[in-house]
This record gives structure tokens, sequence and C-alpha cells, in this order.
């Protein structure tokens, strides 16, 4: 592994993947902070303050409003990758989290709930526009690569959770550069990036430009003998010269990927449906629910964050020895089952108060679970999984059921968990142990394998 190119991938991953994660988490340390803002300009509007009911609703709106955004990212990160290439898109990701950033810095100095609210609508625009460097690495890296993005995702939900601490900026005034702090790590990438080349695969395939790939993979691998990589890129283009990027719908009609795409639907459906983002994107108040005091709640939730950066890097270190499959399946099925540790916690914990332990041990095990496998899987899967004239397509039906999921999970997971009570995370396991039992059946091996090879697998 050269220097040019974990540079890339940490400077990828640190100005969009870090991102990610600390937008998933943010919100949840200040929420009580953000509702009485709410209630405090509604009250100064109307003359009156919200109901439970309204409050609840405004402020999942803000929560999950970043997974619309994200989806809409999604559906554009081809055209924009295609267009400008990765440098390109990167740069203009950046100047949105620095328009983001404004609206939500100076919201409560305005009196404007609405000015959160697109803010994290922009963040998740960002956010679906990442860019990831699975495609200049060469096939025994591209596990390890593949997977360092979701250990900046941890370290992003780690940061924010500490940021959140009442030391640091936990109290109410300092909500809103709490949630601002993004436009940090987007400045430094959009910095950066003028010193890095443009991928290798983007310059030889989709603009035919031999000497600047050549250049560039070069660079990255640390060395002049590039010409097999070169080969093999070539080889694809041949085999495109061809063939047409498909559509979305010209995907779903295709009988030859047909397994493929239906792999990419689960992984990825399931990967978002797992209950991740409940926990993220509310643990403060699952922790509360499972009667954890509030004065030890935020240290609790940084305890949880620092054991899925650990669990980030095991996965990142071990992928290419293990392989893909045996990461995702051990990680769905640990957490299933700590998604049904926490449902028989909850009930007992009226009889055996020492329970709450057990709450805060399962929440562990389901981060821990995902962070070892589902967190960058999916994503690699993608990549994987289709050659270059279906790829494009493909992130687009994986990239947006994964927001809609996330979208759906962050809205409703308050009233399900009001409705159902402790019962709600057993459809968190049901849809655990459902994926990693497709993934044993139908998902090959991927490791060490071109990408024309994994093709031939499935066919």
């Amino acid at each position: 592994l050269t220097f040019p190119l974990l540079s890339v991938t940490l400077l990828v991953s640190f100005g969009s993947s870090m991102l990610y994660g600390y937008n998933l988490a943010v919100v949840n340390s200040p929420a009580a902070h953000i509702k009485a803002f709410y209630n405090a300009t509604w009250s100064q509007r109307y003359g009156h303050g919200l109901a439970s009911g309204p409050l609840t609703l405004l402020y999942v709106l803000t929560v999950s409003i970043f997974a619309l955004g994200g989806l809409v990212g999604s559906l554009l990160v081809g055209v924009l990758v295609e267009r400008y290439g990765r440098n390109g898109t990167l740069s203009r990701s950046a100047l949105l989290i620095l328009l983001a950033g404004g609206f939500m810095g100076f919201s409560r100095e305005l009196g404007s709930p609405e000015m959160v609210i697109i803010g994290r609508s922009i963040t998740g625009l960002h956010s679906g526009r990442r860019c990831r460097a699975v495609q200049i690495a060469p096939k025994n890296l591209r596990g390890f690569l593949g997977l360092m993005p979701s250990i900046f995702i941890c370290l992003g939900v780690f940061f924010a959770q500490v940021l959140g601490l009442p030391e640091l900026l936990g109290e109410d005034r300092f909500w809103p550069l709490f949630l601002s702090v993004v436009v940090v790590p987007a400045s430094l990438q959009l910095l950066l990036l003028q010193c890095f080349p443009e991928s290798p695969r983007y310059l030889l395939i989709e603009r035919n430009n031999v000497c600047k790939a050549t250049e560039a993979l070069q660079r990255f691998l640390g060395t002049p003998h590039v010409q097999d990589v070169i080969e093999e890129m070539k080889e694809e283009q041949r085999s495109l010269s061809s063939v047409e990027m498909v559509s979305v719908w010209q995907l779903l009609q295709d009988r030859t990927v047909r397994w493929q795409t239906l792999s990419v639907v689960v992984v990825n459906a399931g990967m978002q449906l797992s209950g991740i983002d409940a926990i993220w994107f509310y643990t403060n108040t699952i922790f509360e629910n499972a009667g954890i005091p509030v004065s030890q709640i935020p240290y609790t939730t940084v305890g949880t964050g620092t054991i899925e950066v650990v669990a980030g890097l095991i996965g990142c270190f071990t992928i290419e020895k293990l392989g893909r499959r045996p990461l995702i399946i051990a990680g769905f099925c640990a957490m299933g089952i700590c998604s049904a540790g926490i449902t028989v916690s909850l009930l007992l914990q009226t009889a055996l108060p020492w329970m709450c332990y057990v709450s805060v041990a399962c929440v562990v095990g389901i981060i821990a679970g995902f962070c070892m496998g589902p967190a960058g899987i999916p994503f690699l899967m993608t990549a994987e999984l289709f050659t270059q004239s279906h790829r494009p397509a493909a992130y687009i039906v994986g990239g947006s059921l994964n927001w809609l999921c996330n979208f759906t999970v962050g809205f409703i997971f308050p009233f399900l968990q009001m409705s159902a009570g402790a019962f709600c995370y057993l459809v968190f396991c049901g849809v655990c142990l459902l994926v990693a039992l497709y993934v044993y059946l139908i998902i090959p091996e991927t490791k060490n394998k071109t990408f024309m090879e994994i093709s031939h697998i499935f066919a």
C-alpha cells in the first residue's frame, strides 16, 4: 500500500465518510436543546408552544431530512462523476457543506428552525454524493480500501459523541456551533484535493486518456510498472466498446445480472433496516429507556463510539484475509442476536435492575457487528458485482434504497418505539437474520477477483 494511494483514500474518507458519520450522530446529543429552540420560536411566532406530538414530528423531520437529501445526492453522483470526475465532484460537494454549515450555524441568531432543516438536507445531499477509492485500488487491496470509509464513518460518529459531552459543545448555547463544525473537514478536503490526480479508471475508461491514466496509476501505486493494471482496464474498456451504459430500468430488466441486482437490493436495504440508524440517531433516548441515569448517558455513548472505531479497524485489517462473506454474515448475525437481546433486557429490567447493563452491552454488540462488516461491504459489493456498463445504475439502485431505508428508520423509529415498546427491536432482529441467510446462500466470495471474473461467477 503506497503513500499516495493511502493518502487519497484518507482524504476522500476524511471529507466525505467522516462527515456522513458525524451528521448521523450530531443530532443525538442536542436533541433537547433543538426541541426547546423549536418550541420557543413557535411560541414567539404564534403565541403558544408546540404540543408533544407536533414537536416530536418536527424534530423527527430534522433528523430524517438528512436521508432525503442523501437520496437526491445519490441519484446525481453518477452523472457528476462522469462529467467532472472524482476530484471535481468532491470539490463541489465540499462547497455544499460550507453552505449547510452557514445555515445551521446562524439559525438560532435568526430565529429560524427552517434553516436547521435546510442545512440538514444539504448535508444529506453532500453525503449522497460521496465518492470512494475502490476503483483506483488493485484487486488485492479493494477490500481494505473499500472498508476504509467505514472507519471514518465510525470516527465521525465518535467525534460527534465526544463533542456532544457537556464539557465541550453539549450545552444549550453551543448547539448551532456543534451542528456547523462540518465546515472544518470540508474546507481541508477542498484545499488538499488539488494535490492528487484524477481516478485512473475514470481517465482511461471514461476519458480514454491512457497517458494520464498511466501517470496517475504510477503515482498512486508508487511504481512505473503498471502495465498489467492498464491492460485490465483496457480489457474492460474493449468489452464495453459496443455496450452502452444501461439505465436503471434496463438494469432491473436484465436477466444476466438479476442475482447481482437482487443482492445489491438486499444488502443495501438490510444495512439500513438493521437498526443501526435508530441506534445512532436516538442513542440517548434508547439508553434513557433502558434505565441508564441521565448524567451517565453522554459518557456511555462515547464508550460505545470507542468500541465501534475498534470494530471498524478490525474489519478493515481482516477483510483481505477472511473475505467479504464471513464478515458480513457474522456482522448481521451479531446484530440480530443483540437486537433480540435488547428486547429481552427491556422486558426484564423491572424485575432485574441490572438488565440495563445488558441493554448497553447489546447496543455495543449491534454497533460492533455493524462496523466489522455491514458498514462498508455493501458499498464494496455494489462496485465489485458489476462491470462498468452496469455499475452506475447499480449505484443508483443501491444508493436510493440505502437512503430511503435510512429515512424510514429515522422517521418511524420514535413512533414505533412508542407503540411497540421493547418489541420494536424484534423487527431489526428479523431483518438482520434474513439478510445473513441470503448472503450465505446466494452471494459468492469476491476477494481477489477482477470485476469480469465476478461477473462470470454469477453467470
